[in-house]
């Protein structure tokens, strides 16, 4: 490893100042990384820090100087080979580790969304650049801090997912607020239908994992915009342009920061393709039409989508208009055949499609062998089967028992549908200790950047009791 690094072209070129800190620096990082169990393996996934640091080379000082920073980051490290890529693209995430007590504490909601409005307060409202850089900063700085609590054991899995969420919300408050700054201050304000302005008169509504409060390390976020502008009317600006087309233009403008790459990388990946009609419909929808959409045009599937999705930010009445639609489309009347059908319908085809197809996505014979793999997510008996199930509890039996779409997260509707008495006591904690079980393995894997797959012989229990409640609620 070490021969690999003295001949990079970075070290080659090394002024002679830097030279010296990276000689200072190696002794002292090999002398840690042999207390590793795994020295090799520690220096394989450091290494590529050190190249990429040794021309800035105060990174090296900061380590050299501050042995508890850099045995945290071997320690990180050796548990977490996307934690040593996470750094090794952007250093400056090293000075995290410099302060132990705030690494292991990542802060709570309110204060996320404080600490993140601070530094954004700081910078003159016309540096973009500079925002878009802050806004980075800040979510790899607080993933980071997440992770390493994760790895340590200091925060389990609910509350990783709780935390990486709270992340993707206070940032999508930040998005939108600068969004519409820059989109008002081109083309003036929208109005509303009664005439008064927009303020501003738009959701983003989480769909998916970031809506049902899931988020993994790496996660993508699952989108639909909604507004409640007067499409007949026009902006009040000097360049006025007409409703639809400024939401649409706002819409815009917030996937350009969320997923723009800049040299700290990009936020995150938005998929839109949950809003009404899909990849094919408007980018951004009115709530009338999309109150219209779920009503008379949606697919059932959508109908379980909409189970998990709830406002991550913008403007609280349109925020409660769409919880009306949300839980009025999800309450109605439903010919609970059909809906079986349906649900199974629809995951026969995800099982067929996503599925491991050696096992027969977990339903062969073969399916408990420790040759085959198991997909915790797509395979039977796995995280999608309990997701489907809990959708056609909600969907089938909210209008009884609207208490049921109070959440949108799996653990709590479970517990609801426990509460209920619409799932026995003991099947709704299997459910809930199964889920766990996979998530928490399925993070596992995302830090050890691997696929959501274990071997087969793995969760027999799990699986089997999962597969059994599917099959006694009556889906196939």
């Amino acid at each position: 490893h070490l021969a690999n690094l003295r001949s990079s072209p970075n070290l080659r070129s090394m002024q002679r100042l830097s030279r010296e800190r990276l000689d200072a620096f190696i002794p002292r990082l090999l002398a840690q990384a042999v207390e590793h169990e795994k020295p090799d393996l520690v220096l394989e996934r450091v290494l590529p820090l050190v190249e990429a640091v040794a021309r800035r080379s105060a990174y090296l000082v900061l380590l050299t100087e501050n042995p508890d920073a850099l045995r945290q980051l071997l320690t990180l490290c050796a548990a977490s080979p996307w934690i040593a890529e996470q750094i090794a693209r952007f250093p400056l995430l090293l000075d995290e580790l410099l302060n132990e007590g705030r690494l292991f504490n990542p802060p709570l909601a309110p204060e996320l969304a404080a600490e993140l409005r601070e530094r954004l307060i700081r910078i003159p409202e016309d540096d973009l650049e500079q925002q878009m850089e802050a806004l980075r900063h800040f979510k790899l700085a607080h993933s980071l801090r997440v992770a390493a609590s994760e790895i340590s054991g200091s925060l389990p899995l609910m509350k990783v997912s709780d935390y990486l969420t709270w992340l993707a919300e206070a940032i999508l408050d930040q998005v939108l607020a600068l969004a519409w700054r820059y989109s008002v201050a081109r083309h003036g304000t929208p109005l509303r239908p009664d005439g008064t302005l927009c303020d501003p008169g738009f959701v983003i509504v989480g769909y998916g994992k970031v809506g049902g409060i899931e988020l993994g390390h790496g996660s993508d976020l699952d989108l639909v915009f909604i507004h409640d502008g007067d499409l007949e009317a026009e902006t009040d600006g000097a360049k006025p342009i007409d409703t639809a087309q400024f939401f649409t233009r706002l819409g815009q403008r917030v996937i350009h920061l969320l997923t723009k790459q800049t040299n700290s990388g990009q936020l995150y990946d938005v998929d839109m393709r949950l809003r009404p009609s899909g990849a094919s419909g408007l980018l951004v929808s009115s709530l009338g039409a999309f109150a219209r959409y779920q009503a008379n045009e949606a697919w059932t599937w959508e109908h379980q989508a909409l189970v998990r999705a709830r406002v991550m930010t913008g403007s609280r009445d349109v925020g409660e208009q769409f919880e009306k639609v949300r839980a009025d489309v999800l309450g109605r009347e439903r010919d609970l055949d059909k809906l079986r059908a349906e649900v199974s319908e629809m995951r026969a085809k995800m099982r067929d499609n996503l599925g491991t197809r050696a096992t027969a996505a977990g339903r062969a014979a073969n399916a408990f062998e420790a040759a085959v793999p198991f997909d915790l997510k797509q395979d039977a008996g796995g995280i999608v089967d309990i997701e489907f199930m809990v959708q056609y509890a909600a969907l089938a039996w909210s209008r009884e028992h609207p208490a049921l779409l109070q959440y949108t997260d799996n653990i709590r509707i479970l517990e609801g549908l426990e509460e209920a008495g619409l799932l026995p006591d003991t099947d709704a904690g299997l459910l809930r200790e199964a889920y766990k079980a996979y998530r928490s393995a399925a993070h596992r894997q995302a830090l050890q950047k691997q696929a959501g797959v274990v071997s087969g012989d793995q969760f027999h229990a799990q699986r089997r009791e999962v597969m059994r409640i599917w099959t006694q609620m009556g889906l196939s």
